[in-house]
């Protein structure tokens, strides 16, 4: 039956299964003539190709009388894979708060209300999804506001497309001590940073700027188990991850630079390349965020099961 979809009536249903994509269930279609001349095509290809759609089990539609025709019922990802419109890949950090679950969630149920789909690749560092994003392995990448920051004046040929808010991308960052009888870093100790979070790196540098700390490359993936065998005395994470604020103590920034990037931190914004801009525009209207942010609170107080 896929096969079909390389003949007449099947070129005319990918253009109208673009169309129908667009429509509400429960909305009327537009008549057959409205189409043939939208789509400059014969009726008779047009009945053909929708009949095609039905058959493939993309739509159902239900004539009533003089009220004209229906949309009764849809399969989107089968619409869109008719249509030949591939789902937006995005990238994101690895989902292990809530807070990050919520984003991931929120994303995928705000393209999907709209009757669109996005997949998601999850990726340690900022660094490294803006790597993808660069070389095209995916649409757009979701960074901080001061990673976006940074990376824009390095790369002109980025931007902005949309931006969350503080407290979208992390609630706050904190500097975790392995030992809970300390109250403030000393010198002489050792604080994990890794290079590839571009967010932990400016923070590390601010805080502990002209401090005597000796600086530790880790992979943030390490962090809490390096803290817990004492193989470094301090980092910089985030607060939403429970794993850490468990089991260490923690202090607020004693820089003034720290504290001011750090309400950037919190900020959520995606990515895309500036040529794509028009493109992406198109691909993520009606795709509110408002439904993003209301999915993410939703997940983060536990009334829904993230999905993502």
């Amino acid at each position: 039956m896929w096969e079909r979809l390389y003949s007449k009536n099947g070129l005319a249903a990918k253009k109208i299964a673009e169309l129908l994509n667009k429509i509400e269930v429960g909305a009327k279609v537009p008549r057959v003539a409205d189409y043939s001349e939208r789509l400059n095509i014969g009726r008779g290809t047009v009945q053909q190709a929708i009949r095609l759609l039905e058959e493939m089990k993309a739509i159902k539609i239900e004539a009533r009388g003089h009220l004209g025709t229906f949309l009764v019922w849809k399969d989107n990802d089968v619409l869109l894979e008719i249509a030949g419109i591939a789902p937006l890949i995005g990238s994101m950090p690895l989902p292990y708060s809530r807070k990050y679950e919520g984003l991931a969630s929120g994303m995928v149920e705000a393209f999907e209300s709209a009757g669109k789909r996005t997949n998601l690749i999850y990726m340690r560092g900022a660094t490294n999804r803006i790597e993808s994003l660069r070389t095209k392995r995916c649409d757009y990448a979701v960074v901080s506001r001061m990673t976006a920051n940074l990376t824009l004046s390095d790369y002109p040929n980025l931007k902005i497309l949309r931006s969350f808010g503080e407290n979208t991308y992390v609630s706050s960052h904190k500097v975790f001590l392995s030992d809970r009888e300390k109250n403030e870093i000393q010198d002489g100790m050792k604080v994990g940073v890794d290079k590839e979070s571009l967010d932990q790196y400016q923070l590390t540098q601010m805080e502990f700027e002209n401090k005597n700390v000796e600086f530790v490359d880790v992979n943030y993936m390490q962090l809490f188990d390096k803290l817990s065998n004492k193989e470094i005395d301090a980092t910089i994470w985030n607060a939403d991850d429970k794993r850490m604020t468990r089991n260490f103590k923690s202090v607020s920034f004693q820089s003034v630079k720290a504290q001011k990037l750090a309400r950037d931190t919190s900020k959520a914004v995606i990515i895309i390349e500036s040529d794509r801009e028009k493109e992406m525009n198109e691909k993520w209207y009606s795709v509110t965020e408002e439904k993003i942010l209301q999915v993410q609170r939703s997940v983060e107080k536990g009334e829904m099961i993230p999905r993502y």
